[in-house]
């Protein structure tokens, strides 16, 4: 059965596709699909811009059912396969939420950890970062439980695994007692954004701007816990921002710029006028998420927090460049430091930098120029979204590196859960280099 992300760039054609009920029958296929000599990729919901989940052996889909949720106090210990789209409302009717969250929702647990899912606030962490144990199938098919306690060094690693170390079939999420936020989003200058990003990052739980090509204007967004009532989305309002501007008006326009490139600027500054008036409170979790229906490619790099400024004029001059016809805004967020290895804000703390076209629309020398800004200071391309490096440079990125591929040679020497992404971007391991 043919396979194809959600952007439609990446596509395949496993073998066979296994949809796994539980942890065992993740087992029996890989089991089965060593004995064929064949390897094996987790397929997750497809919302990965790179080849990560490519399939060219055995493709399975992990447990997913909702019945296999486990509440213990502050802790749920979920199926890897569930979407956070289900989880999030699931969790609340126990009065829990997970304390950050992207601004997509589609994901499966497990691909969202493996990638570095992040979200944003100054004061937080990814995603992965609120792991307290995961159940992986290894290449041998047995099961290994981790935690810090049990098996400590591959669960250290295997928060952002990129799929290289196993099959993720369980993962256990810390979690915060359920909370509201308070939305504020706006238009601002530019230049006062930019002057003042610092300060209003630390001001506020939840930060990030939106920055709309050749134009000088931000589109902010403010989210901040609230215990108060206040200003609250009709259905009417929320379809309006969500379903008509966000989406279907959207869409037009990009229509719209793909055919008269000379029209961007304006588009550019009407959308960036509409899509940033806004102030409500809800759940943290449709606060945290937006629907994205118009369909584009998508690059994001992480750069040291104080690289920011230097990163932001290097990718100006490169949208100046090649970027005539981007009729996507720029994403900026920010994030804590911490301790995963192959995470993208590992050891530091992180401004992340995404830039986007619509789907269809040339994106390499744009996508390029900006990918060369990101990697001179010390940029790390997140693992499921597009770009073009390579084992070679990515090693001096990241100081557990090397510790890493060591962890997948030890737990995967055969090579089991290889495709060409991972080799690019980890290296062929030294007893599988005479397939290459």
């Amino acid at each position: 059965m043919s396979w194809s992300n959600w952007a439609g760039n990446v596509r395949t054609d496993p073998a066979w596709t296994v949809h796994a009920r539980d942890t065992s029958e993740v087992a029996g296929a890989v089991k089965a699909a060593a004995r064929e000599g064949m390897r094996v990729k987790a397929l997750g919901s497809g919302h990965s811009f790179t080849p990560i989940a490519v399939a060219d052996g055995v493709a399975v889909r992990v447990p997913s059912g909702p019945g296999l949720v486990r509440v213990d106090g502050p802790r749920a210990t979920v199926p890897a396969g569930i979407t956070l789209r289900e989880l999030n409302p699931l969790l609340w009717r126990r009065g829990l939420a997970l304390p950050n969250l992207g601004d997509i929702d589609a994901q499966t647990v497990a691909g969202a950890i493996s990638t570095g899912t992040h979200g944003t606030g100054a004061g937080y962490r990814s995603i992965a970062a609120q792991v307290r144990a995961l159940e992986l199938v290894l290449a041998d098919g047995s099961v290994l439980s981790c935690s810090d306690t049990e098996n400590a060094d591959v669960f250290r690693h295997a928060r952002v695994g990129l799929g290289a170390l196993g099959v993720i079939t369980t993962v256990t999420l810390e979690c915060v007692p359920a909370f509201r936020l308070h939305a504020v989003e706006a238009a601002l200058p530019l230049s006062r954004v930019l002057a003042e990003v610092d300060e209003m990052a630390s001001a506020n739980e939840h930060f990030e701007f939106y920055w709309f090509p050749h134009t000088d204007i931000a589109a902010t967004k403010r989210n901040n816990r609230t215990e108060a009532d206040g200003p609250v989305r009709g259905r009417v309002a929320e379809w309006v921002g969500d379903d008509l501007l966000g989406n279907g008006v959207f869409e037009l326009t990009c229509r719209l710029g793909a055919r008269v490139p000379s029209l961007v600027p304006r588009i550019n500054r009407l959308v960036a006028d509409q899509f940033a008036a806004a102030e409500y409170v809800d759940r943290s979790y449709d606060v945290f998420c937006s629907p994205r229906r118009v369909r584009f490619l998508e690059m994001e790099y992480a750069i040291p927090r104080e690289a920011l400024p230097e990163a932001f004029a290097g990718l100006r001059a490169a949208v100046d460049r090649h970027g005539q016809a981007v009729t996507f805004p720029v994403e900026v967020r920010v994030l804590d430091g911490d301790d995963i290895p192959l995470s993208t804000s590992s050891g530091r703390d992180t401004a992340y930098i995404a830039v986007h076209v619509f789907r269809g629309q040339p994106h390499a020398a744009y996508f390029g120029a900006v990918e060369s800004v990101m990697t001179a200071l010390g940029g790390r391309p997140h693992w499921g979204k597009m770009h073009t490096r390579t084992a070679t440079s990515l090693r001096a990125s990241y100081d557990g590196f090397d510790a890493f591929v060591a962890l997948r040679d030890r737990l995967d020497p055969e090579g089991r859960f290889r495709n060409a992404y991972l080799d690019r971007v980890l290296g062929v391991p030294a007893t599988c280099a005479s397939e290459t």
